[in-house]
């Protein structure tokens, strides 16, 4: 720092060295209630998830298989950092040789199971998963979308954590640090890395019921209803769109009625809610294509990650109402962008 000669003269110099530098502590935020706690248990569960993920898109897959598949040099490298590399080797000749190399989902996962146990909270402990990729292109395609989720999680969550400032802040910092991840993978495979000027906020229900299509088994599960399943079986868009889905195109979904939690009258109108970017949800009204099985258009505006839900709301629901009482199924991620 430069001072003038102006406060030199005035003597205002030794005062500038009178305060000691301000030591900044690494304490975690305290869980203050049991909305944080859920809140938390669920980034917990969820970051193992993204944890497995990235480990199997370092692992299974080698620097040649990434360079084949158009990837620019070092991708596979930096999906290394994102999972935990503290296993991994020096990358010689490479910007991280001689680096200490972070470990994002790892450190994610680990500091709010610490936050959990230093409350006397019992931290959720990793499921064993089964990821339906098969090549680099796949696996980013899949990563996009389930980061995505947490992206979700971390908006939806974020809201509810009020009891203390710090551990929104907690919460805040990892939630950039995902939103950087998605963008680089997006970029990867010549997607656009901000393909919307909002992202999609999710309840925790829709949230965990996203991640129950990737879990084989868990040892424990979260308090969190499971709803019965939706699933988009076409258009089965290109990786990540570009351009975007256009507005009109159909989306066709298959469900199993005899699943929902509520009776249906077989012959009454139903829905999809499409709950997109900021609290958006529009309401669109679905073609039969037989017993479960509907059909219905892209709204206009719809873009990123948007997620479908059945319903026999024709409108007037926001997401937390929608999550409430207005969904006959989870949610189906469908990414227009």
């Amino acid at each position: 720092m430069l001072f003038s000669s102006a406060a030199v003269a005035l003597g205002l110099l030794p005062l500038a060295f009178a305060h000691p530098v301000e030591k900044r502590q690494n304490a975690l935020p305290p869980v203050n209630s049991s909305t944080d706690e859920s809140v938390l248990q669920l980034a917990l569960y969820l970051e193992h998830l993204e944890l497995s993920l990235y480990s199997g898109g370092y692992t299974n897959f080698t620097d040649a298989q990434y360079t084949a598949a158009g990837f620019p040099p070092g991708f596979r490298e930096n999906v290394g950092v994102i999972a935990d590399v503290s296993s991994l080797p020096e990358f010689p000749g490479t910007h991280y040789h001689g680096l200490t190399r972070e470990k994002h989902e790892k450190t994610h996962a680990d500091t709010i199971a610490t936050i959990l146990t230093d409350a006397g909270k019992t931290p959720v402990p990793p499921c064993t998963y089964k990821f339906p990729y098969t090549d680099p292109v796949s696996f980013v395609d899949l990563a996009n979308a389930i980061t995505s989720v947490g992206i979700g999680a971390y908006l939806g969550g974020g809201a509810l954590l009020t009891d203390d400032p710090a551990l929104l802040t907690a919460a805040s910092s990892i939630l950039t640090v995902e939103a950087r991840h998605d963008a680089y993978l997006r970029a990867g495979v010549g997607g656009s890395p901000f393909p919307t000027a909002f992202d999609t906020a999710l309840t925790s229900v829709f949230a965990y019921n996203l991640a129950q299509m990737f879990i084989v088994s868990c040892p424990q599960q979260l308090p969190i209803p499971i709803l019965p399943k939706l699933t988009v079986v076409a258009p089965v868009p290109p990786p990540i769109p570009n351009p975007p889905t256009p507005a009109g195109t159909p989306l066709k979904f298959n469900f199993d009625p005899s699943t929902f939690f509520v009776k249906v009258d077989p012959n009454a109108p139903l829905y999809i809610a499409l709950v997109n970017m900021v609290t958006n949800v529009t309401f669109v009204e679905t073609t039969s294509c037989g017993t479960g099985c509907v059909t219905a258009p892209v709204p206009k505006g719809a873009m990123g990650a948007a997620f479908a839900v059945l319903t026999t709301f024709n409108g007037g629901l926001n997401e937390n109402q929608l999550t409430e009482f207005g969904a006959l199924t989870a949610p189906a991620e469908v990414i227009l962008s």
